[in-house]
């Protein structure tokens, strides 16, 4: 195969990382086993011991997850992928692995709101000391600095209002602070934005969304410098086994020959519809970074390719205006999931954001009027005839 290096994005999102077996087939291979068998006692002995490579037992080395972990490591280019079941275990294998009883983390305030539930309650009841900031105030973030810092998490475009975090600045208070830079790439996918090149040392994901983009497995991942991810990502999943199964990765790469084509089309429809939302009398306001109106478009056209597929919007008339128009679809899915080639709705105050206390909504900006679409693949005219079945003139 050409070096992989010099190859385009869409090109690496069809064929990184793939190894034929010696049948020669040419979509990846499903290996749906549990154990590998070796051929002496020799030979387990060096695979437990990591001197010789090989997989050993499919909760942290199978084939099908490792074509996964290199392909995605291609696309963000990163050195390592850990592949885990989802995007929360993602996460909660980057601190399990990284970061220890006492250790200061700073988080934005607008991150989904179950990594708000993990950052500011159950890890913290493990030791680990969590302050929440603004997503767009650089100065937050080093305001927030302690001598014992040491990671900076964030989501850019953040879920649900698309708040855009400055990657390269936050990387330099990162770096000045001896902290790592994480940032939850899950929106924008490869396809549209690359963390490392903009100065993170770690990149999150939660496969579930476009990476699969159909709506089918769960599955997420943590991309770095090979020297960060190990020993300590990979070992904590290879002792606690957070694992993403061989089925899942095998459909995720199924999505991934995809990405770049569906990344386009969504994002080019969400542009779209951001544009007639404005011009709708129900909507108060509206958040989409491809938008000029947006606060931070200027940022976002820097960082990322374009806006991504994800418009939310307040409605007039606070939270029954907005339970409204969901009631009244019938096209779009009413469902808390996104990436899909269906576009869905969800009310975040409600759903995403139920389990946060109403304060950390009101700092994320949740409020009861809120409602977040993740465009899919149907006709434009379509979707809009569905948002206005419920929409109070």
């Amino acid at each position: 195969m050409a070096d992989q290096d010099k190859l385009s994005l869409e090109t690496l999102a069809v064929r990184a990382g793939i190894e034929r077996s010696q049948f020669g087939e040419h979509s990846e291979a499903l290996y749906l086993t549990s154990s590998f068998v070796f051929k002496s006692a020799e030979q387990a002995a060096e695979r437990f011991a990591e001197r010789e490579q090989g997989p050993i037992y499919s909760r942290f080395t199978n084939p099908t997850v490792k074509v996964f972990e290199e392909r995605l490591a291609r696309l963000e280019g990163a050195e390592c992928c850990v592949a885990t079941a989802s995007g929360m275990s993602a996460i909660l294998s980057l601190v399990m692995g990284l970061f220890r009883a006492g250790d200061h983390v700073i988080v934005s305030h607008s991150v989904f709101g179950a990594t708000v539930q993990l950052f500011g309650g159950i890890l913290q009841r493990f030791g680990l000391e969590s302050t929440f900031v603004s997503a767009t105030d650089v100065a937050a973030w080093e305001h927030a600095l302690k001598p014992n810092t040491r990671l900076l998490f964030l989501e850019t475009p953040s879920n649900p209002l698309t708040e855009i975090s400055d990657i390269a600045a936050l990387a330099q208070v990162a770096h000045r602070a001896g902290a790592l830079l994480a940032v939850d790439n899950c929106f924008c996918t490869p396809a549209l934005q690359q963390p490392i090149a903009l100065g993170a040392d770690l990149v999150i994901h939660s496969a579930t969304k476009y990476l699969d983009g159909q709506g089918r497995v769960l599955g997420g991942a943590v991309l770095g410098r090979r020297d960060v991810i190990h020993p300590g990502v990979y070992g904590f999943l290879r002792t606690a086994g957070p694992s993403m199964s061989p089925f899942n990765a095998w459909v995720i790469l199924k999505g991934l020959e995809t990405l770049g084509i569906r990344m386009e089309a969504q994002s080019a429809s969400a542009l779209e519809l951001a544009r007639w939302l404005e011009g709708q009398p129900w909507v108060e306001r509206i958040y989409y970074p491809g938008l000029a109106s947006h606060p931070q478009h200027a940022l976002a056209m820097q960082q990322q390719k374009n806006g991504g597929g994800i418009v939310s919007f307040i409605v007039k008339g606070g939270k029954q205006a907005a339970w409204d128009i969901v009631d009244a679809t019938r096209l779009i899915s009413i469902t808390a999931n996104l990436g899909d080639t269906k576009t869905t709705i969800t009310h975040p105050a409600s759903t995403t954001h139920a389990r946060i206390t109403p304060e950390a909504r009101a700092a994320a900006g949740v409020t009861d009027g809120l409602l977040r679409v993740a465009v899919g693949l149907e006709a434009l005219a379509d979707l809009k005839a569905d948002l206005l079945r419920g929409a109070r003139a």
